[in-house]
């Protein structure tokens, strides 16, 4: 998330980037009409459930996307047989880079490869966001859209607006607090403080508004010092919603100090990970600074592919 957190989940627009930490899962047939799920990454190992109690009973926190989601898609789609999924992913779970949307993005486009449905990209994130709905009860899609479209797309909450951004050159740098946000508590928190304070957070959510509007400007333009001053300014907002902690804050005044344009928490907060924006001489300064502060710096590139089909096995 670049800009427009929070306020996304409230009808509002953000600025979202894919990166290159992919996720990948193997999908493939069975006779017997059951969901069989291998996912070590998140402790889930020799998974098995009849296709007609999909959704029912105690669900494996690691299992429950890929659950939901094939629940989702067979209501609408007809499939004979069972499924095996093996998932493996090149970041972990515990970062907060929107891994479970991406293991749904990867199960709904599978399916829809399997089936021969061939669902086109609004598709598959209506399903995908459903998904999530259904599980969380809160959310915008944003990790959704950036999993199934990639590059850099400018998104209104529930995917009203999904529109790709055409920026040749993103100098980001991510840097990881060490502790896991817990998002769906989060967006609720910031939720109520919204219903507590009716007069106060919707100008915040315009003034995140206007941050998002003037940075897809300057995105275009490839002004990134001011792209990096509007962070600057949504990391204020984010302050404000109470979702900074004093790790990321430490970490994001680091970078600027070190010399980044501007560096803000990316996503619900809490922990999980912050951003920079820096250009090349400045980046090995930033990163520093950023690992002084107690951060870890997470080697990624933005703008990346969306979800793809590596092989089909049809």
């Amino acid at each position: 998330m670049l800009l427009g957190d929070h306020a996304v989940v409230h009808n509002r627009p953000c600025l979202v980037t894919a990166v290159d930490q992919r996720m990948e899962a193997t999908v493939t047939r069975l006779d017997v009409p059951e969901l069989q799920l291998e996912a070590p990454g998140v402790k889930v190992i020799g998974y098995k459930k009849s296709l007609k109690d999909l959704g029912k009973g105690e669900i494996p926190k690691g299992a429950k996307f890929v659950e939901i989601a094939v629940k989702n898609f067979l209501k609408k789609y007809q499939f004979k047989g069972g499924l095996r999924v093996e998932t493996s992913s090149a970041f972990s779970s515990q970062v907060g880079f929107g891994s479970s949307s991406a293991s749904t993005v990867c199960m709904v486009k599978a399916l829809s490869e399997l089936t021969g449905s061939k669902l086109d990209n609004k598709s598959l994130f209506n399903l995908a966001y459903k998904t999530v709905i259904d599980i969380q009860g809160v959310g915008s899609g944003f990790d959704i859209a950036a999993g199934i479209y990639g590059g850099i797309l400018y998104f209104v909450g529930g995917g009203k607006v999904i529109t790709p951004i055409s920026v040749a050159n993103f100098p980001l740098i991510v840097g990881y607090s060490g502790s896991k946000g817990d998002t769906p508590t989060l967006v609720k928190m910031v939720g109520a403080k919204l219903k507590e304070y009716p007069k106060i957070y919707p100008v915040l959510f315009d003034v995140s508004t206007t941050c998002v509007e003037t940075g897809k400007k300057a995105l275009i333009a490839g002004d990134f010092e001011k792209f990096g001053e509007l962070m600057n300014i949504n990391e204020g907002l984010l302050s404000a919603y109470g979702v900074e902690t004093e790790t990321l804050a430490a970490m994001n005044y680091a970078a600027r100090s070190a010399g980044a344009y501007g560096a803000k928490l990316s996503g619900a907060g809490g922990g999980d990970c912050m951003i920079a924006l820096a250009l090349r001489e400045k980046k090995k300064d930033v990163e520093k600074a950023i690992t002084v502060a107690g951060g870890e710096v997470i080697a990624v590139k933005t703008n990346a592919e969306g979800v793809r089909v590596e092989k089909s096995l049809q």
